[in-house]
């Protein structure tokens, strides 16, 4: 039946990439807390091309999707790295992370899943060098680094790894659940409804296909994950391996809440060259993909078919894709429930509801919730990331509440 076949085919595409996507989770955990931002920040002022390739490089292996991303890298500006190295470290950090390049080797192979971080690194490094050089920093005064480290220091390695742990398996299940799913479902559809014919003509102009994937990617908002199957399920139905790649790069970056937030935090020209950069470095790969490296290298086995993809799961495959599930579940159940306790908050002459613009993960909800928190004068704060609402109580001036949003990366205004 037509339903078998469906479900066939989303757990195939699951199990391929279950473990990779926890292994990848684990090592985001522990990158979180065994590296030092502050540390990170010293490196990344000036306009040179030292502070870019360095945030490049700290980019690449973090797991942090295109909005979970801004609010990192607003962090970091404002800690004092240069508009050039914030460039780079926004180009680079959503399209690659440790979680997607090892779901990328799971579903597309070894030759995907090192070309990724290489076209993530060209891309940053042509994006931050133009932004250096077309529109440098002008302002003299750095925001101190002086981070507190002394209760880090004090935590016992035990410790360290617990919230590792956490932060690996829950908080970002929480911030990119929600995407992988999208990414599944969508890939799931196209392998199954899509017929084969629908990309035919195609076929035969890989450079509009790959411009015809960018149109696409832009209003769409998917994780670097996420995008994997979507990739996947591309090249199965008779796209090339350079259109898949486009997919790939463009979707995780260059995406309409991106390019909001950044033009409002970065600067209309920064902003511009960001999104050249991730669309001309995510075509040139694509097109040296197709025409200059061997075809054999691109290979994938068209083994999800729904009819047969339940005989190819072993037993760890399948563990790993029940412990994915189960923790997607226990984050949807987490939100939920969150989301009635924020409708059920008594309202009162101290407490006011504002919208902010620009959360779309777990990320952002907690910098919106740091930033107001930190404010003298606030009692508690409750952010619904469903409704994009946020209720604050205390005795605090509605200027104050703004000047913090905004500093953090995200629009707000009273409700």
């Amino acid at each position: 039946m037509e339903y078998q076949h469906i479900f066939h085919s989303f757990l195939h595409i699951l199990n391929e990439m279950s473990p990779y996507v926890l292994l990848g989770f684990l090592i985001a955990g522990i990158l979180h807390v065994f590296v030092n931002e502050a540390t990170l920040t010293r490196h990344l002022s000036g306009n040179g091309w030292k502070s870019v390739v360095k945030a490049a490089a700290i980019g690449i292996p973090l797991p942090l999707c295109s909005c979970g991303v801004l609010p990192t890298a607003v962090s970091l500006r404002r800690q004092g790295a240069s508009k050039a190295a914030t460039t780079s470290f926004l180009i680079a950090t959503p399209q690659t992370g440790v979680d997607s390049i090892a779901a990328t080797y799971s579903l597309l192979g070894l030759p995907f899943a090192l070309i990724r971080p290489i076209a993530a690194l060209t891309g940053a490094l042509f994006g931050g060098l133009a932004v250096g050089k077309l529109d440098p920093d002008r302002r003299e005064d750095k925001t101190s680094t002086n981070v507190s480290k002394e209760e880090r220091l004090q935590q016992s390695f035990g410790k360290k790894f617990k919230d590792s742990v956490k932060y690996g398996f829950f908080d970002m299940v929480d911030s990119m659940g929600q995407w992988l799913v999208i990414g599944l479902v969508i890939a799931t559809l196209i392998t199954i409804f899509v017929p084969d014919s629908f990309f035919v003509g195609l076929r035969q102009y890989p450079l509009i296909a790959m411009i015809a994937v960018v149109l696409i990617a832009i209003p769409m908002y998917i994780c670097a994950t996420g995008s994997i199957p979507i990739a996947m399920s591309l090249m199965l139905k008779g796209l090339s391996p350079g259109v898949a790649f486009v997919m790939l790069m463009a979707g995780p970056a260059a995406n309409f809440a991106s390019i909001l937030i950044l033009d409002k935090t970065q600067g209309r020209k920064a902003t511009a060259i960001y999104v050249t950069s991730v669309v001309i470095t995510a075509i040139a790969f694509g097109l040296l993909i197709d025409f200059l490296l061997p075809s054999a290298w691109f290979t994938i086995s068209a083994v999800t078919d729904g009819h047969n993809a339940h005989m190819h799961m072993g037993w760890f495959e399948t563990a790993c894709s029940v412990t994915l599930v189960l923790l997607l579940l226990f984050s949807f159940f987490k939100k939920f429930i969150s989301a009635i306790k924020f409708k059920n908050i008594t309202q009162t002459d101290m407490t006011k509801t504002y919208k902010i613009e620009g959360m779309n993960c777990s990320h952002c909800k907690a910098s919106v919730e740091k930033a107001i928190t930190g404010l003298q004068g606030v009692d508690t704060v409750e952010v619904d990331l469903s409704s994009g609402l946020a209720k604050v109580s205390g005795d605090v001036e509605d200027t104050k509440i703004t000047e913090a949003v905004r500093m953090a990366g995200f629009d707000i205004s009273a409700v």
